[in-house]
Order: C-alpha cells, then sequence, then structure tokens
C-alpha cells in the first residue's frame, strides 16, 4: 500500500511509524514542515532505509504570532499536501498536527479527489482557542475559537478514520458525531533511539554541567505552558539551600519571560536553542530532573509529549499539569510528582526535588522505574499494529 504520513511538527515518533511501516513493506512518504521550530526526529534517510522523507511548505521560521500570515501559510500547505499526494499516488494519507486551515484545504481537495485519508489528532485546536481566549488571547478569539470548532468538526466528519492520543478526546467526537470511526492510541516515545546515559556525558560536559544540580525543561513552550513556573521552581529549590540550575532547551517568544524572570529572581539560567536530535538522549540525561508543564484549561486537549521522552530517558520527572491529563498519570505511575500548574505548587515541588537532588539512591530508583514504565508502554510492534490496521481498513 502507498501511504503519505504527514506530521507537521517533524516528532520522533510519527517518524518512528512511518519507518516501521516502510520496513513492512509499505511504501511509504513521510513529510513534515521545516518551518515549524520546534524539535526534530530522525528526519534524514539512512542507509537501507526504505522510507522516502519530504520537507513540504516554507522553510524560514514561521511567526506564530502573526495570525493572518499563519492562515496564509498553513492555507497553502494544504495545497502542497494534495500535490504530494497526487504526485506519491498515495493510496492513504494521515495527518498528524496539522493547523486547521490546512485540514480545512487538505479535506476538501481528498474530497474531490476521492481519495481516503486518516486524521491522527494530537491537539483539539477548537477547545485550545475558546480556553484562551479572554486571556492569553484576544476576546476576538472567541469568533476565532467559534469557526475553528466549525471546521475541526467539518474535516473530522470528513476523515474516513481518526485516531486520538487519550479517552479525553473521545467526548468532543462524540458531541461532533464522528466517535464511531475513532480510535485511541496513545502517543510513546522511540525507545531504541531516547536511551539512559550517564549523568555526566560529553553535552552536559559542554554545557559545564558536571557535577551541578541541574533542572531540565526541553520542548516547546507556547500558550499552554507557563515558563515563570520553570524559573520559580528553580528559585524555591535554591531557597532550600540546594544550588540548582535550572537549564531550558526552546525557541520562541518564551525565551523573554525566562530571561527577565531568572535575572528577577538571581536563578542561574542556561537557555538553549532546540538540539541535534541525536544528542537528545545526552541531553535529557544531564537533568537530575526533569520539569514538564501544562495549563489546567489545556489539560483536555493535548498531552505533552516531552514527558514520554523523558520516560525514556530513565529520569525523575516533576509536572505542573492539571491531574486529569494522561500524562500526570504516567508520571505519577513512576512515583513522580505532579502538582497544580500554578505558583502555590512551587514550595511542595521544590521540597520533593530537594530530597530527589540530596538522594543518590532515590534518583536512581525514580529514574529506573522511569524507563522500566516506558519499556512496558512504547513498544512500537503494537502501536504500528493498530495503526497497520487502521490504514489497510481504510485503503482497502
Amino acid at each position: 500500500m502507498r501511504l503519505l504520513v504527514h506530521d507537521f511538527s517533524g516528532h520522533p515518533f510519527q517518524v518512528e511509524l512511518s519507518r516501521e511501516l516502510a520496513r513492512r513493506g509499505h511504501q511509504v512518504t513521510h513529510s513534515y514542515c521545516p518551518a515549524w521550530v520546534s524539535g526534530k526526529g530522525r528526519l534524514e534517510a539512512e542507509p537501507g532505509d526504505a522510507l522516502v522523507i519530504e520537507p513540504v511548505g516554507p522553510s524560514e521560521p514561521i511567526e506564530k504570532d502573526q495570525f493572518v500570515k499563519r492562515v496564509l501559510v498553513e492555507s497553502a500547505l494544504g495545497f502542497q499536501l494534495l500535490r504530494q499526494v497526487r504526485r506519491t499516488r498515495a493510496d492513504v494519507a494521515m495527518l498528524s498536527n496539522a493547523q486547521i486551515p490546512t485540514l480545512v484545504v487538505f479535506a476538501f481537495g481528498m474530497m474531490l479527489l476521492r481519495k481516503p485519508w486518516v486524521l491522527w489528532h494530537q491537539d483539539v485546536y477548537a477547545v485550545a482557542v475558546k480556553s484562551f481566549a479572554g486571556d492569553k488571547l484576544g476576546r476576538g478569539f472567541r469568533v476565532i475559537a467559534a469557526m475553528f470548532t466549525i471546521a475541526e468538526r467539518w474535516v473530522s466528519r470528513r476523515a474516513a478514520a481518526v485516531v486520538v492520543i487519550a479517552d479525553s478526546f473521545v467526548a468532543v467526537h462524540q458531541d461532533w458525531g464522528t466517535a464511531e470511526k475513532t480510535t485511541v492510541i496513545p502517543n510513546w516515545a522511540p525507545l531504541d533511539e531516547i536511551l539512559p546515559v550517564e549523568r555526566a556525558n560529553a553535552w552536559s560536559t559542554e554545557q559545564g554541567l558536571d557535577g551541578v544540580p541541574t533542572l531540565l525543561y526541553s520542548g516547546t513552550l507556547g500558550l499552554k505552558h507557563n515558563p515563570a513556573l520553570l524559573v520559580g521552581l528553580a528559585a524555591a529549590v535554591r531557597e532550600a539551600g540546594t544550588p540548582v540550575r535550572l537549564v531550558v532547551v526552546n525557541e520562541g517568544p518564551a525565551e523573554a519571560i525566562l530571561r527577565a524572570e531568572a535575572e528577577r529572581l538571581a536563578v542561574p539560567l542556561t537557555l538553549l536553542p532546540f538540539q541535534p536530535y541525536e544528542r537528545l538522549s545526552e541531553v535529557l540525561g544531564s537533568g537530575d530532573v526533569l520539569v514538564v508543564l501544562l495549563e489546567q484549561d489545556a489539560g483536555a486537549f493535548s498531552v505533552p509529549s516531552k514527558t514520554l521522552s523523558y520516560l525514556c530517558a530513565g529520569r525523575p520527572v516533576v509536572g505542573f499539569m492539571p491531574a486529569e491529563n494522561l500524562a500526570s498519570t504516567l508520571v505519577g505511575a513512576v512515583d513522580g510528582l505532579v502538582l497544580p500548574p500554578n505558583s502555590g505548587s512551587l514550595p511542595a515541588a521544590a521540597d520533593w526535588v530537594c530530597g530527589v537532588l540530596d538522594d543518590d539512591e532515590e534518583r536512581a530508583r525514580l529514574g529506573k522505574q522511569s524507563r522500566a514504565l516506558a519499556e512496558r508502554e512504547f513498544a512500537l510492534d503494537g502501536c504500528a499494529d493498530r495503526f497497520e490496521a487502521i490504514l489497510t481498513r481504510v485503503g482497502s
């Protein structure tokens, strides 16, 4: 079967799935948008690789705060994806992390081409925009949220099948009348690519982190996150007597917030751009405690995939996020700490972090539990079996 798998963000586990489907004999083209600034997976062809990888869309970074320009760019991407479908003669396409304008154009075009496609629903954008309208976004975004709801429901109905990443998404599809074709397949992280490493490794040495107690965050920081909590946690830990350093691997508007807060609270901060994927194990291994953020309003429509990478890396995890989120359940299952995403949680979080930093055996125990859970839950064969069954059914 000829497949086109498009993951707008270029994240690791989506391309890992494409590689596995290609290994199983399917003709797979995997595409991504290089203009979207985020951590990327293994997006280069390798010797003996049966997978074809094609970037699509602009290469210049997309300005996330320029709404009109984004809509135009994302709409144009829908047309480019349709051209990819025709050029590759794909029997089925599957889209992950695609933005609403892209999905609308693509769904309409696939309807005209009479070709089936699968929506791999990573975020419910309509709920997200509605949640933040009037707070982090202007009141005018309430109108946009209503438009997004109509559009996202429409594209979901046009898809031949929908894959969602958590049970909480199913209620939305019940409201939209698409629950009967919706399957829940939780996200995972590549076990063979993100591995536990020694705390003192080449990357930690390069960054001057050897022997320095380190809190580390690696991933995007957008509307769903409060970056000030990262600095606040580091400050609270330092006030409790542990001279911790905060390391944040991120690019975007949050950088200015982090720098200002770190200066205000006198927190040592190492702020770095997204690192090459082949060094991700070293990056995550350089943190004594890894931190996850997710705003309360985002709990129902998003699952922070960085949590999954953290578990693969075998490190203790503290999360400021809604208790009902799937990622919170995973962190709790490995004796990590989950607290509400607000400043009132900082004292309890600092106490826990100090205890972990002061106890080598406890830190090692928590790390082993994280990796063990990842090995139980993230086996690629089972995930690939389920996707292959859906794609085969849709394409037959």
